[in-house]
């Protein structure tokens, strides 16, 4: 009942998207049913949260690594759940791949899990399941155990949802800002930075970078040659987040390409403001053009809706 009871209490403008990855090199192979993931899948439907993605992988950082920033950065998903990989065993490193991507840490999350584990096993305290934010997303590791993911979410779930809210919407003042800060237009110089620690970095020959901006120019004019058409004050811009994922992950697939990078903005933006950003790390340079003209044309075509936006 108390999940019913916070259901309700969420604001109209929140959306409470949700991701679900278990990690598990036995799942991976086809070895292992997983069972920790439908049933965190159930537990987050039943409170209300819409599970838009879910994924497994191997017990391997970078690879965890790459899904929670797909989640975060690409899909803009509130709320990521991880199950398994947060044990003792020199295979569990999803502790590790979190912190690599994560912003900031909310350790009063991991706290009340074990907490609330000891109260059941004394070997609660070894999980060592980790919290953090990246942007507006709020990751979370669970223990890869049914029962044990299961309970964890129960102990933290209202809270969670709280904090979300917080996340997405405007909140306090001071909360607000720093989400907006954190979650606006990424940081190029950042992009780069996190670019170069990337283990495929030293296969990297050259990175370019694709700054897409609302000109006032209208598009029949620069298109068709219309030159009656009225100067751009504006435009309503849109991106569907599951099919620019896609196009991303098609880019990685190609031929000499090692790192991919995207955002795409959305909302009624002013003439001089980002549309989209596009990072890629090839081994040579036509690798790299092809691969950002290949990637930037799918985000165009099959991906955003924009409108045109003048003065009356």
């Amino acid at each position: 009942m108390e999940i019913m009871k916070e259901r309700k209490k969420v604001m109209p403008d929140v959306k409470r998207t949700a991701a679900v990855i278990t990690v598990s090199d036995k799942g991976f192979r086809g070895e292992r049913e997983d069972t920790s993931g439908p049933a965190l899948c159930a537990m987050l439907s039943e409170a209300g949260w819409d599970v838009v993605y879910t994924a497994m992988v191997p017990d391997e950082q970078d690879l965890i690594a790459g899904e929670l920033l797909t989640c975060a950065d690409e899909r803009q998903l509130a709320l990521v759940l991880t199950t398994g990989g947060t044990g003792f065993s020199p295979r569990d490193v999803t502790p590790e791949a979190t912190l690599r991507v994560v912003e900031r840490l909310c350790p009063g999350i991991p706290e009340a899990m074990r907490a609330e584990s000891m109260k059941i096993t004394p070997h609660g305290c070894l999980s060592r399941e980790t919290a953090g934010i990246r942007g507006r997303t709020l990751i979370i590791n669970l223990p890869g155990s049914r029962k044990a993911s299961t309970e964890n979410l129960a102990a933290v779930l209202g809270a969670v949802g709280h904090g979300v809210d917080m996340l997405q919407s405007q909140g306090s003042a001071d909360c607000a800002s720093e989400a907006v800060r954190s979650a606006g237009v990424p940081s190029m110089d950042q992009w780069m930075r996190e670019a170069r620690q990337d283990p495929q970095s030293g296969k990297v020959g050259m990175y370019i970078v694709h700054n897409g901006v609302v000109r006032e120019t209208a598009r029949s004019r620069v298109r068709e040659g219309n030159q009656q058409a009225r100067a751009v004050t504006g435009m309503q811009f849109s991106c569907d987040q599951a099919k620019a994922a896609e196009a991303v992950e098609e880019a990685r697939r190609m031929e000499g390409v090692y790192y991919v990078r995207a955002w795409v903005n959305e909302g009624r933006l002013r003439v001089g403001d980002d549309i989209m950003k596009v990072l890629i790390g090839a081994d040579i340079r036509p690798h790299a053009i092809q691969a950002l003209e290949t990637l930037v044309g799918a985000l165009k075509n099959r991906c955003v809706t924009e409108t045109e936006l003048y003065d009356d």
